[in-house]
């Protein structure tokens, strides 16, 4: 997880339609902290340029879900296996919650929706970049709610609850708070704490629960029902 500073965020555009590739760089370029430093029509033109320059690897990539070749979910997924520490925002449609929530599953630390506004998605670049997921309370309810796949299997809802009665009283409140969608900020202003101590308390759930990014929290959270219970860590 990275910490919030004025470097330059390289960004790589992958949508096979050219005027959206240049309407999002237009949107970005008014920001002096990014730069679209490449461009892909489709996500196997992605991956190999990736493959091939190693030296140009972007830190976060605006990843279009429907493409000719290769969709955006499938390239997702393989990239974070290949390249882990690049961060992916799925750019999507009312009409394509399914596959976002898919993206999510494959690594995706979010996803936009492409009317988002030009504040909205340097927003959106800043926070992966810095570590967050973009997870708004529209996704939380409808993607997160409606995508997770219930769970039947009793032994593996009391491992997941496991998971979280292990953690201290902090950690459980902001592992809840990023289940919500708020972003560190947010759960700062909310705890009245500094961002720095919410992000260190991140990484510590990570580690402490063995999981890859802040949106394997949310899933598991609402895959273990705590959801639907509330009132705070059980005592």
């Amino acid at each position: 997880m990275k910490d919030a500073r004025d470097d330059i965020i390289k960004v790589m555009l992958v949508d096979d339609m050219r005027g959206a590739r240049t309407g999002f760089m237009m949107m970005l370029n008014n920001d002096p902290n990014i730069i679209v430093s490449s461009q892909a029509a489709d996500g196997a033109q992605a991956i190999e340029f990736l493959r091939q320059s190693p030296q140009q690897l972007p830190d976060v990539i605006l990843m279009d879900v429907r493409m000719p070749v290769m969709d955006g979910i499938e390239a997702t997924g393989i990239i974070k296996e290949q390249f882990p520490q690049i961060q992916i925002l799925i750019l999507t449609t009312y009409d394509e919650d399914d596959y976002a929530f898919d993206g999510l599953a494959r690594g995706a630390s979010g996803f936009l929706l492409k009317d988002a506004t030009p504040k909205q998605l340097r927003d959106a670049v800043h926070a992966v970049y810095n570590g967050d997921a973009v997870l708004t309370p529209r996704i939380t309810g409808e993607v997160l709610n409606r995508g997770v796949r219930p769970i039947s299997d009793n032994t593996r809802i009391k491992l997941l609850r496991s998971l979280f009665d292990g953690l201290s009283k902090r950690e459980y409140e902001v592992a809840e708070l990023v289940a919500a969608g708020l972003s560190n900020q947010e759960i700062a202003e909310h705890l009245f704490i500094e961002t720095t101590s919410v992000r260190r308390t991140v990484s510590r759930i990570l580690a402490r629960m063995h999981m890859r990014d802040r949106v394997q929290i949310a899933i598991a959270w609402y895959q273990s029902g705590l959801d639907q219970i509330t009132g705070g860590k059980p005592a």
